[in-house]
């Protein structure tokens, strides 16, 4: 009878960093040695915080400084990347444009989808005549390292602990959007 199937056997066998994988297919038996990247990167151990090439096991968030809407006496302040809504179609589409006017290519992101994941209001101060409410939505980075990050004076990538740091005051609302 012929055999029509090939089995595969994954066996993982832990040495410090290195990951023996047994491939059996049925015509013979080979041998990968295999040595994982380290996740601790330099940018890790330099705290390059304008890397994405750090802290490989979080996901990192995109903050700008500079000027906001929500900036006291237009003094610069860390936010996220954002935009007034003016006449876009959708709110997805107004912060596609808010991170588009940031990156300048949106060809190495995903929208997760369309919907905000959350939202604050913004309670009337002496800069603001009235309140409003301000959407979060989340992108994701696909397949690039670096981005050309213009229309601010500062930027970093920061995990959630990070962004804590950023934002004290609203601290207790961002560890409860971003749960991971």
């Amino acid at each position: 009878m012929p055999n029509f199937g090939s089995t595969m056997g994954v066996n993982m066998e832990c040495k410090t960093n290195e990951v023996n994988c047994c491939i059996t297919t049925g015509k013979g038996d080979y041998q990968i040695d295999y040595v994982p990247a380290p996740r601790i990167t330099e940018a890790d151990e330099t705290n390059d915080r304008k890397s994405l090439q750090r802290a490989l096991d979080r996901r990192l968030y995109l903050l700008l400084y500079g000027n906001s809407n929500e900036a006291p006496s237009g003094k610069p302040v860390w936010h996220f990347p954002e935009k007034v809504y003016d006449s876009e179609e959708t709110l997805r589409k107004c912060a596609e444009s808010a991170l588009e006017s940031v990156l300048g290519d949106l060809s190495q992101t995903y929208f997760v989808g369309n919907a905000p994941m959350g939202h604050m209001v913004i309670q009337q101060r002496e800069n603001v005549p009235e309140p409003y409410k301000r959407f979060f939505f989340k992108s994701q980075v696909i397949d690039t390292n670096k981005f050309n990050i213009r229309k601010c004076e500062d930027f970093v990538w920061v995990t959630k602990d990070e962004l804590l740091e950023y934002f004290p005051e609203q601290a207790d609302f961002f560890k409860k959007m971003i749960i991971s």
